[in-house]
């Protein structure tokens, strides 16, 4: 289950980081574009971290 919820907050957080990037872009505003690539990244890190918890919780039902 909270492999779902890190994988749910994952796409959140990368939305939200292009969204960012994109005002940033669009305002030439180079801190806010650096900020939503920091948060896009710790976005696909989480989807990451929820396919891991996932693949464990997997691995321990088969047991």
């Amino acid at each position: 289950m909270s492999g779902a919820k890190d994988k749910a907050k994952g796409l959140a957080n990368e939305a939200v980081g292009n969204v960012k990037q994109g005002v940033g872009k669009v305002t030439d505003h180079d801190r806010l574009r650096a900020e939503g690539k920091a948060q896009e990244l710790k976005g696909k890190a989480q989807q990451v971290k929820g396919d891991v918890r996932d693949a464990v919780s997997r691995d321990d039902r088969d047991s």
